[in-house]
């Protein structure tokens, strides 16, 4: 009997660690904008409606080059992100308030993977983009959420100015 119970206990508890790994390097969905949907940061933007593309370089220095991006109102924008480090970086676009939350989401689940328009992970030496239509005027804020990397200030905003 004790024999069962110990192989039940030992199969539950494999079990549970295989389900929290396979989620912790999941996608994860809730919440964000997946296809043309508009959320509060604009929507993700068509390749062939980019009239511009601006370059973003993120370093181990734990800071986004340019930090401060200027757009207009309706503007797609193609944001090239370059990844000049040694470890892996992310952009992820949002409200400050959805990066704080995705922030304590990463900070769970460090090795969790994006599916989502407004946020691209690159890998040291390598580069990624995101296509973005901004449709609301005011701020969009941008941050690496890898553990850490928010707290050292990688961070920046998009001003979404008038037409």
């Amino acid at each position: 009997m004790k024999t069962t119970r110990s192989t039940r206990s030992l199969a539950l508890m494999a079990l549970l660690a295989m389900s929290g790994a396979s989620f912790a390097n999941g996608n994860h969905s809730g919440g964000h904008a997946h296809s043309d949907e508009e959320s509060a940061i604009g929507k993700p933007g068509l390749a062939t409606k980019a009239g511009r593309t601006i370059t973003v370089e993120m370093g181990d220095n734990m800071r986004f080059t340019p930090s401060d991006i200027q757009v207009k109102k309706g503007e797609t924008v193609r944001i090239v992100v370059k990844n000049t480090g040694q470890v892996k970086h992310e952009l992820s676009l949002g409200t400050q308030q959805e990066l704080l939350e995705h922030l304590e989401l990463m900070k769970k689940f460090p090795d969790m993977e994006h599916d989502e328009p407004n946020k691209v992970t690159v890998a040291p030496g390598k580069q990624g983009e995101i296509l973005w239509q901004f449709t609301k005027s005011g701020t969009v804020n941008f941050a690496c959420l890898m553990p850490g990397h928010y707290e050292a200030g990688m961070k920046g905003t998009v001003q979404v100015g008038k037409k």
